[in-house]
């Protein structure tokens, strides 16, 4: 190590880096406008060097985060570097390009120092609206993208910091949501404003040359701890298979593939047994079957290993074209979030064998049910967006945490914050005691929400899954119990599709039971004192007579 690069320098210097993209999180989560952003967290952040590679990230969507390489070179293969200026802001939120549906939006900018590129800073925010078939543009009952929203490819939304109010009324004329849309873009400005801010400190104290060579040796330190955590693994190709419950009502089972070859220092995941793309908003575009993957092999080989150019670089991700995992373009894929809990369980399954001490069982699936239609009292628009959080698989050592968002890092949005801005009443919200599976370590139980309109009439989209097929248990756990939807009008209640679009009328209200989580090893196995405790809490759980 050059003496300039002593150790401690180097990590003081990798800490300032992630601070960055902190800071851009705190600022997003802080100014934006919409409760998906500001108390969902369904946002992230990125900075990149000047060659476009990774070098820290914020603590929040793999998702996101997975896509943001790509978002660059993306970028930059229509504004090249020359091309940019300080706190030029290139929006986008193409599904191939990007994170795979277009609610999500990107926002890069590059990063100067004494009138030099030195790197790159971007952020995504989940925007409450964006056009389309439905409030919320996230459908699993269309068939192509074109029903989806507004596709927005690279664009210079900013110059020198100032938002193009031509581009802004293209966008803006196409949402239902304009003011809170434009308030989350400017939020998506400043957050990088804030990184610019930074950096230029950061390199004012330490100076381009010794910067430089310190994102070297930790990118090169990333891949080295990625590739020992790889050879770890024994050798061989690993396969598993799981399927989604459907893909939108009377359809059949969709079929999840996918084959693992650890090779010496290198791993290499493979989707092309899955199933072809289908006529429904839940395919993956390539980006996001690539953070998802990658957010797999990482948990199972350091979960505290930096995720940046370097820890990916040992991984590699294949999806034959045309399947639901690399869709040819205009496949739909605006509901694409119900599958990204699967994914992982799939990556997870094929590596259990052979990690078992790593692995976990099966999640409690989410809902992510989005209501939108127009207030009585002032005939302004609304997007109620939500996300229902059930419980972790059990594990080795511990029992499933319970309402925890699994994989993808959001958190529920409070119930207040619902009620003041929706014309909705939450009536209900609580742990659905005895659906956890059992095991030695039980899975986490699912979560029950009853939600009323009190509108005229409003527009219901659903995105969930595991109403068919039960989360499973591991190691001789048991399986969680299965979810559901009503719909209760009156005095009769009905089921709905886990993945279905219905029209609401006031009074209404939609029942969500998410499902519990597999278990995790022998039941008999678990302690009396465990057993006894579930019984205090509610739950008939089995274990040693």
């Amino acid at each position: 190590m050059n003496s300039e690069l002593d150790p401690i320098t180097l990590s003081v210097l990798w800490s300032a880096l992630v601070s960055v993209a902190d800071d851009m999180g705190v600022t997003l989560r802080r100014t934006a406008y919409s409760a998906a952003v500001r108390e969902g967290d369904d946002f992230s952040t990125g900075l990149f060097d000047a060659q476009g590679r990774l070098i820290a990230q914020g603590n929040f969507s793999p998702g996101h985060l997975g896509a943001m390489p790509y978002v660059v070179e993306h970028v930059l293969a229509h504004y090249p570097v020359e091309t940019l200026r300080p706190h030029d802001c290139i929006l986008l939120n193409d599904s191939f390009m990007g994170s795979g549906h277009y609610p999500d939006c990107f926002v890069t900018s590059p990063l100067f120092y004494a009138e030099e590129l030195v790197g790159f800073a971007v952020n995504t925010a989940h925007h409450v609206d964006m056009g389309g078939a439905v409030p919320g543009s996230q459908i699993v009952t269309v068939d192509e993208a074109f029903q989806e929203g507004l596709r927005i490819l690279p664009i210079r939304i900013a110059e020198a910091g100032e938002l193009r109010e031509d581009i802004l009324r293209l966008i803006l004329g196409n949402v239902r949501l304009p003011d809170i849309v434009r308030g989350d873009l400017l939020a998506q400005r400043n957050t990088n404003a804030v990184a610019q801010d930074r950096i230029q400190r950061l390199f004012s104290k330490y100076g381009v040359a010794l910067i430089t060579q310190g994102i070297d040796e930790i990118l090169n330190r990333s891949e080295a701890r990625m590739r020992e955590c790889i050879r770890e693994l024994p050798d061989g190709v690993y396969e598993y298979e799981d399927v989604l419950d459907d893909c939108g009502p009377n359809t059949d089972a969709v079929r999840f593939h996918v084959a693992v070859t650890i090779a010496d220092d290198s791993i290499e995941l493979d989707w092309s047994g899955s199933c072809d793309q289908v006529a429904a908003g839940i395919n993956s575009y390539i980006n996001y079957t690539r953070a998802y993957s990658c957010f797999a092999i990482k948990v199972f080989s350091d979960p505290l290993l930096p995720h940046n150019a370097g820890a990916i670089r040992p991984i590699g991700i294949r999806a034959r074209e045309g399947s639901i995992f690399n869709p040819r373009f205009p496949a739909p894929s605006s509901g694409r979030a119900a599958i990204q809990i699967r994914l992982f369980e799939v990556v997870a399954g094929a590596l259990a064998g052979i990690a078992p001490n790593r692995a976990i069982a099966s999640f409690s699936h989410w809902s992510n049910p989005i209501i939108g239609g127009v207030t009585d009292d002032t005939g302004d628009p609304f997007v109620f967006y939500d996300v229902i959080f059930g419980g972790y698989g059990g594990s080795r050592n511990k029992d499933g945490e319970e309402s925890l968002c699994p994989v993808f890092n959001a958190t529920n949005i409070p119930i207040e914050i619902h009620e003041a801005n929706n014309p909705v009443r939450i009536r209900s919200l609580a742990l659905i005691d005895d659906s956890g599976g059992d095991g030695e370590y039980r899975g986490g139980c699912g979560v029950r929400k009853e939600l009323e309109l009190l509108c005229e009439s409003a527009t219901l989209s659903l995105s969930g899954d595991r109403h068919v097929f039960a989360p499973a248990g591991l190691a001789g756990g048991r399986s969680g119990r299965l979810g559901s939807t009503y719909l209760i009008r009156g005095e009769a209640a009905s089921p709905l599709h886990s993945k279905e679009t219905r029209t609401l009328a006031r009074g209404d209200i939609v029942r969500i039971e998410t499902s519990g989580a597999g278990g995790y090893g022998d039941p008999s196995k678990r302690s009396i004192d465990a057993v006894a405790l579930d019984a205090e809490n509610g739950y008939r759980t089995s274990g040693p007579k």
